[in-house]
């Protein structure tokens, strides 16, 4: 009897190890915790974060315009998109940039001259001033792309008849 009661003692020993044991899942969620980095101690520190560059107005401190419309039309942006009026890219404008000395004083800079009034994209008779030249319905005011195939519009003579 003592031989099975020592034995029972011995088995129940190993029984006990493979229950307290870890399985495979428990180790890789321990690895991971591990692996994890500490928050640093000075909870003061900054981040080591580069701040996001800062974007420019569309327009400066005297109202011109970063891009405008090289064909003159009114009105400008921030960036290089379509001009409001006539389609056309916008370009850079170097004078948005002319005050390299910010402290010093201003100059007077007298009002742009306005655009010629621009002629509309179709006229009284419905005739389209650019058409697509592949024969696509519809037309514009400038030399844009086709709203239905992405060619260029070409200048309709009969426009101005």
């Amino acid at each position: 009897m003592k031989y099975l009661s020592t034995f029972s003692i011995v088995a129940m020993f190993f029984l006990f190890l493979l229950t307290a044991c870890k399985n495979e899942g428990d180790a890789a969620r321990d690895a991971a915790v591990q692996s994890v980095t500490p928050a640093p101690a000075d909870a003061t520190a900054a981040p080591a974060t580069t701040p996001p560059p800062t974007q420019e107005p569309p327009q400066n401190a005297e109202g011109v315009w970063h891009y405008t419309c090289p064909k003159g039309c009114a009105g400008g942006a921030g960036t290089a998109t379509a001009c409001a009026s006539c389609g056309t890219t916008l370009a850079h404008n170097q004078a948005y940039h002319g005050n390299a000395n910010p402290t010093a004083s201003p100059t007077i800079t007298q009002p742009a001259t306005p655009a010629p009034a621009q002629e509309p994209a179709q006229n009284a008779k419905g005739v389209w001033h650019y058409t697509c030249s592949k024969g696509c319905a519809g037309g514009a005011g400038s030399a844009i792309a086709c709203s239905k195939c992405g060619s260029t519009l070409a200048h309709n003579a009969a426009y101005h008849q």
